[in-house]
């Protein structure tokens, strides 16, 4: 799937999981992790056994955001390789036709906090935490840090995590609205696939079509939102995936929607 040994690629029951394979750093990124992990994630979307996608991190870290010891000395500027790397590569994450599940397995620093910000879905460990520590080196967050967090959790409190870089344990995670399930250290990656198989058995039509509206609804009006819905109802009515559901609803069955439609 792909060249490099920076990224583990695994599929199993039509959930990818894409691992972050540079536990001796913390999984910190360089352009070569970057590139790939983009990469993987536009091979996940044009697979059709692929029906979610997971991030993660090897060993204790997600990701501990920009190794600094691969963009120093070079002659790029910020604005330069946000553009190359970051912003291809959370660009594709939201626009991927499938569901992402950030599963945050330790920290989650930097660039790393925006990356396990931008799942659709994230899940965490225990242990995991997260820390936006772009002040601590007189930086602004990047990588779509200050359009997630404080739709997340509103704009004084994402203020005050971005100004103080306080860490964020599970827990408050949890309270906070940051991630949907925390699970412990122990048996966190079955855990996680097991959350997975689940969002795999349900409709990838209708679950592809949601995520476009939900993604266009975050920046538009409630008449353009109304508009989006009713448009992407009629696509989604038309799918083989509506006619099964409602047959399995009539015949008081489960609906199998990972037929060959």
């Amino acid at each position: 799937m792909t060249p490099s040994d920076v990224l583990l690629v695994e599929t199993v029951n039509g959930v990818r999981t894409l691992t972050l394979n540079r536990p001796d750093r913390l999984n910190a990124a360089n352009d070569e992790l970057l590139y790939a992990l983009t990469d993987a994630l536009k091979a996940a979307d044009a697979d059709a056994a692929v029906r979610v996608v997971v991030i993660t991190g090897a060993g204790r870290g997600f990701c501990a955001g920009q190794d600094l010891g691969g963009v120093s000395g070079r002659d790029m500027s910020f604005t330069e390789h946000l553009n190359a790397t970051y912003n291809p590569l959370i660009r594709t994450m939201r626009g991927l036709g499938k569901p992402v599940i950030t599963a945050v397995n330790g920290v989650a620093a930097g660039a790393g906090a925006s990356l396990a910000l931008a799942g659709d879905l994230r899940l965490w460990a225990q242990g995991a935490r997260l820390i936006e520590v772009f002040s601590n080196i007189a930086l602004v967050p990047d990588s779509g840090s200050t359009w997630f967090l404080p739709r997340l959790v509103g704009y004084s409190r994402a203020f005050e995590l971005m100004a103080l870089a306080d860490t964020v344990s599970a827990t408050e995670a949890l309270r906070l609205g940051l991630c949907e399930q925390v699970y412990p250290d122990e048996t966190f990656l079955a855990d996680v696939q097991a959350y997975a198989e689940r969002l795999a058995a349900r409709p990838a039509n209708a679950l592809k079509l949601t995520k476009r509206a939900l993604n266009a609804a975050m920046t538009s009006s409630l008449d353009a939102a109304l508009d989006t819905e009713a448009e992407l109802q009629q696509l989604a009515g038309d799918h083989w995936e509506h006619a099964e559901g409602v047959t399995a609803f009539k015949e008081k069955r489960a609906p199998d929607f990972r037929r060959d439609g």
